[in-house]
């Protein structure tokens, strides 16, 4: 479906399987899927549902900066995964007191969240396997970025880094952290990612936690 000659996915479960269209080579292989959340993790969901692969979460959170905690300048993730926006750092002189406090802090609250949606079930076996990273949409990959560095750093066999849209920059920048990426569209003049779909209302916590309930119970496909 097109808008404005732009791609348009319906809502999210619809770009999880329109990812699952360019992914069928990773069905029935023993893949791991793993969903950003939150909105990340309804598109993996429905990929992981079509792949037969099991599915689960790795929590990234953006460092806000000294100014503005809206600003990022980068990410973390609860294993130990970084990505720092070296440029935004040095424009704004901003201190290793700061980045090591910011990033102790969100480390642990990405911690948290994975142990809430998780609940009591063991973290995935990662290394070895082909993981599949996914999330709804590319702005500036930040998130992302720091998820793939987790990943490399628990020994992941192969990488995979798939989202149903993204800015052509931050793309590019995926391609260098994975060993595949996969993003069906980049359009020269990215806006928010929320314009490339029809339905992109807020994904609430129960729902993530749903999701990856009802993955642990079904049958592989």
């Amino acid at each position: 479906m097109n808008f404005d000659g732009e791609m348009l996915f319906r809502d999210r479960a619809d770009a999880g399987a329109r990812l699952a269209q360019r992914l069928t080579a990773y069905r029935g292989i023993n893949a791991l899927v793993l969903g950003i959340p939150r909105g990340g993790v309804v598109v993996a969901a429905e990929l992981a549902r079509q792949l037969g692969a099991e599915l689960d979460v790795i929590v990234a959170r953006k460092l806000g900066s000294p100014v503005s905690a809206e600003l990022a300048i980068g990410a973390v993730t609860a294993n130990g995964g970084r990505f720092l926006n070296t440029d935004v750092i040095e424009h704004l002189d901003v201190s290793e007191a700061y980045l090591d406090a910011v990033t102790k802090r969100e480390r642990a609250e990405a911690r948290r969240r994975e142990g809430l949606f998780r609940g009591a079930r063991p973290a995935p076996v990662v290394a070895g396997r082909t993981v599949i990273l996914v999330d709804d949409g590319l702005a500036t990959g930040a998130t992302m970025r720091a998820a793939a560095r987790s990943l490399r750093q628990s020994g992941v066999g192969r990488l995979v880094v798939a989202v149903p849209v993204g800015s052509r920059e931050a793309c590019a920048a995926l391609r260098a952290e994975a060993d595949e990426l996969v993003c069906l569209h980049a359009p020269e003049d990215f806006g928010a990612v929320g314009a490339y779909y029809e339905d992109f209302s807020q994904t609430e916590d129960e729902e993530v936690q749903r999701l990856l309930r009802d993955s642990a119970t079904a049958t592989p496909a």
